[in-house]
C-alpha cells in the first residue's frame, strides 16, 4: 500500500470517528506511525476549511513569556485566579451556513491539554451563544486571537507537558485537527517564569504527577500548589 492510498484509509478511518488508536489498529500498524498521518489528513481539511472563529481566554499569558509576536493580545494581563489556565476555542466552515468548533482547556505551566472537545458541527448562527457557553467556566470572558497564536498555544504546551512526562487529553488529536498544521518550537516559553508549577485541580492524581516530576526534572526544579477545598479550582482543572 503506497502513501497516498494510506492517507486515504485513515482519512476515512477518522471521517467515521474513530481514535487514533483503532485506527492503529485497523491498518495494523503502530500508533507513533498512525499519528503523522492524522495530522497530514487533518492539515489537507485544514486547508479547504476556513478558520471563521478563534478565541482566548484574556489570562492565557500570565506568568509566560513570549518571543516576537507583539500583536498577540493579553500579552501584560495582570495575574488572577485563573492564572495558569487557558481557554481555546476555534472555529471552521463546514458547509454551506454550517461550522464545526473545538475547544481546549489547557494548564500552561505544567500539565499541557488537560480537557479537550473535538469539533461539533452546528449551523453557523449558533456559533456565539456555542462561544458563551464554553467560555462560561472562564468567567466568560474571551478575546479574538490570531490562529497562530492557538496553534502556539495549544500544541507547544503539549510539547511542553510532554517533556514532564504528561500526555494531553485523549481527544486533543480529534479537536486538534480544527487548528492545522504548526512548525514548532513555540514562540511561548511554558511554566510559570519558565519553572513548572502544578496546581492540583479536585480530578487529579495528585501524589502520582508529583512523582513524574520529581522523576523528570527532579526535587527543587519545580513547584506546586494543593487544593484541599475543591472550590478553590474554580471548577475548571
Amino acid at each position: 500500500m503506497n502513501n497516498d492510498e494510506l492517507l486515504a484509509q485513515v482519512g476515512e478511518l477518522r471521517a467515521s470517528g474513530r481514535s487514533p488508536k483503532q485506527i492503529a489498529r485497523a491498518l495494523g500498524l503502530s500508533p507513533a506511525k498512525v499519528t503523522p498521518l492524522i495530522r497530514a489528513v487533518a492539515a489537507a481539511r485544514a486547508q479547504s476549511d476556513e478558520i471563521v472563529a478563534c478565541y482566548v481566554t484574556p489570562e492565557w499569558s500570565s506568568g509566560l513569556t513570549v518571543a516576537g509576536e507583539p500583536d498577540w493580545p493579553a500579552l501584560a494581563t495582570p495575574e488572577s485566579e485563573a492564572s495558569g489556565l487557558a481557554g481555546v476555542l476555534v472555529a471552521r466552515t463546514a458547509g454551506h451556513n454550517r461550522v464545526k468548533a473545538a475547544g481546549f482547556l489547557v494548564d500552561v505551566y505544567c500539565l499541557g491539554v488537560k480537557n479537550a472537545w473535538p469539533p461539533t458541527e452546528m449551523t453557523a448562527s449558533r456559533l456565539p451563544e456555542y462561544t458563551d457557553k464554553f467560555f462560561f467556566s472562564f468567567s466568560g470572558r474571551h478575546l479574538p486571537a490570531p490562529p497562530e497564536l492557538a496553534r502556539h498555544l495549544v500544541y507547544g504546551a503539549v510539547d511542553y507537558a510532554r517533556g514532564l512526562g504528561f500526555e494531553p487529553h485523549p481527544d486533543f488529536e480529534a479537536a486538534a485537527e480544527l487548528l492545522g498544521p504548526w512548525s514548532p518550537p513555540s514562540a511561548i516559553t511554558f511554566g510559570k517564569d519558565g519553572k513548572p508549577f502544578y496546581i492540583q485541580g479536585p480530578r487529579d492524581n495528585g501524589q502520582k504527577i508529583i512523582k513524574t516530576l520529581e522523576r523528570t526534572v527532579g526535587p527543587g526544579n519545580y513547584d506546586y500548589l494543593a487544593v484541599t477545598d475543591p472550590t478553590e479550582a474554580v471548577g475548571l482543572l
